[in-house]
């Protein structure tokens, strides 16, 4: 807050000179695009995270080992579409995750639920209908991209996976205050985490429509290959929020819908603050094994996804 405070201070009293700056058309063009992503993306993210911290909080978490098929390859599917009737982003699934396998659910189904939910949930999917206007394909697209590689993600764990990577610290935000507490611990920790990425995420996209030279950009989306893997490369950097990917991958109109359509696989799945999460939540034996292979599933589906409609 001091910081806050500060920096509108000092925008008050040099706010002649910097209004001079803000009048040379890159920098208009730079502030446009930050303020659109920004602006439209905002009242997702908010509702995303409230609606979060109230299943996080409200909804008993033993109700989800029982409402699961007791058959592990079974419960893979059911918790990945699980996913839909559960709005949050990424920040609010990992912990979510992790109460899910301290409380009996087993964790390929967890992890299913983990990957799915910020991308195939209601709010992210309307984000998406309305980033994407002329294209409404790419809702299907999204949904059924993500839902295979989670659930692909969730089977390969039955197949592969070990116990012993997953190490769960306890959540006292959470299990251990009132249900008020616990509520808005869970919106104050997401909007802090989600929000600050989200100023990010929309100041890098503004840079790259701005500073990148135009010629290179072009070539660059031009080749299909280096197109996605450029974008799948900075969907993991930006680590955007679910609810505020898809107007950051609008307005990188210059590459293609496939590759766009890998970003926003990638992003909700795949990115420095999960890795972060995940290893602080799980461990860090899990995550420097869960997050390269789920990369290039995520990749792999997505791109064939998009060749196939595009």
């Amino acid at each position: 807050m001091e910081a806050l405070a500060i920096l509108l201070v000092l925008l008050v009293a040099f706010r002649t000179p910097l209004a001079g700056l803000v009048s040379d058309p890159r920098l208009q063009t730079w502030t446009t695009v930050f303020v659109s992503v920004l602006v439209q993306a905002v009242p997702f993210l908010v509702f995303g995270v409230v609606l979060s911290a109230v299943i996080a909080v409200f909804v008993p978490r033993s109700f989800w080992a029982k409402a699961l098929p007791r058959h592990p390859a079974l419960a893979v599917p059911a918790a990945s579409l699980a996913g839909v009737v559960l709005p949050g982003c990424e920040c609010g699934s990992v912990p979510i995750a992790g109460s899910l396998i301290r409380r009996g659910v087993t964790p390929a189904a967890a992890l299913a639920f983990l990957l799915a939910a910020p991308a195939i949930n209601p709010i992210v999917l309307t984000a998406t209908a309305v980033a994407f206007p002329g294209n409404p394909e790419m809702v299907a697209a999204r949904a059924g991209a993500s839902l295979v590689v989670a659930m692909t993600m969730g089977w390969l764990w039955l197949r592969l996976g070990k116990s012993e990577w997953i190490r769960l610290p306890r959540r006292p935000d959470l299990d251990d205050a009132s249900r008020a507490r616990a509520f808005w611990a869970a919106c104050r920790h997401d909007v802090m985490h989600a929000g600050g990425f989200l100023v990010v995420g929309a100041a890098a996209a503004a840079t790259i429509n701005v500073v990148v030279p135009e010629p290179w950009l072009q070539g660059l989306a031009a080749s299909p290959v280096l197109s996605v893997l450029a974008l799948a490369t900075l969907a993991v950097l930006l680590s955007i929020c679910s609810e505020a990917d898809a107007f950051v991958a609008a307005s990188l109109s210059q590459f293609s819908l496939t590759s766009r359509l890998v970003f926003l696989v990638v992003g909700p799945m795949v990115d420095l603050k999960l890795i972060s999460m995940q290893t602080g939540v799980f461990g860090r034996r899990f995550a420097f094994r869960f997050a390269p292979v789920t990369f290039v599933t995520a990749v792999v589906v997505g791109t064939g996804v998009g060749v196939v409609l595009w």
